[in-house]
């Protein structure tokens, strides 16, 4: 017996000893010379963390981050749980096919989404066109080189984490509850009050997390749509890494935003257990 439970836990040690290594070599070893770094181990400063909150250009860079983030969350949250709630509701086939043509804009990588967003937004864009063409404006509208044009593409780019975490769980919810709700006298926004949104909010707080999250780190868009008046964190970090060589604000700026994430994570997880995501209906 004992033989036996000893090659068992040999076994189990060799399974994750190549993981483990890949893990601890390419994650977890330079994350904590990034850190360090940030700290001028082993002076161990605190400098340049300081820094983020006494300059004003670099904490109105972090704050405008947090803000871009928040609401690309909100109006991704407010046009995905519409859709995903009507897509629910299709037949199989209807619902193959609407899920195909939201996963139809991950096939084109991000650079190209946001070339077609100059072309949209810049100003002899064909959003420009129109406007210009129905007399609705006199002139030009800037919609890029600013936080609008930014946030509309985020959004654009965003709005897939949110809905499949939404409709996924939304699946899981029987329609009979529903059904019962609507036999006590209850009209559709009250059984969606009380049952579906409720029954969903596990998948919603999810997609809303990963949503939040990925928003924090967007580099591309924001250098693209908007400028150098619209930098967000990642880029101030390329800006520190690349531009003036420094390298330890960039990576407490890294550390900061991971630091971030990471208090996020554990919020979700206090709000929403595991065990509610894993909970069939």
């Amino acid at each position: 017996m004992m033989v036996s439970i000893r090659r068992h836990s040999l076994g189990t040690f060799l399974l994750l000893l190549l993981p483990g290594l890949y893990i601890t070599t390419l994650f977890i070893l330079p994350l904590a010379s990034a850190v360090g770094v940030s700290f001028e181990v082993p002076n161990w400063t605190l400098r340049h963390y300081s820094r983020l909150i006494d300059v004003p250009v670099y904490r109105a860079v972090y704050l405008k981050t947090l803000r871009l983030a928040f609401l690309t969350t909100v109006i991704c949250l407010l046009l995905a749980y519409p859709c995903a709630l009507f897509v629910s509701r299709l037949t199989p086939r209807a619902r193959s096919i609407a899920v195909t043509l939201v996963t139809l804009p991950f096939m084109l990588s991000v650079l190209v989404r946001n070339y077609v967003w100059i072309i949209l937004l810049q100003d002899a864009g064909l959003i420009n066109k129109l406007l210009q063409g129905a007399g609705v404006t006199g002139g030009p509208v800037r919609l890029m080189y600013n936080e609008l044009g930014v946030l509309v593409a985020m959004v654009n780019m965003l709005v897939p984490y949110v809905f499949f975490p939404v409709l996924s769980v939304l699946l899981t919810i029987p329609r009979d509850l529903e059904l019962a709700s609507a036999s006590l006298g209850a009209n559709r926004l009250r059984s969606f009050l009380t049952v579906t949104a409720p029954l969903s909010a596990a998948g919603t707080a999810a997609g809303c997390l990963l949503t939040f999250i990925v928003a924090l780190g967007f580099y591309i868009t924001p250098a693209m749509l908007g400028g150098t008046r619209e930098m967000m964190v990642s880029n101030l970090i390329a800006f520190n890494v690349r531009e003036v060589l420094n390298w330890p604000f960039a990576f407490s700026l890294g550390t900061t935003l991971l630091a971030s994430t990471v208090v996020l994570f554990f919020v979700y997880r206090s709000l929403v257990p595991v065990e509610t995501m894993m909970k069939p209906s």
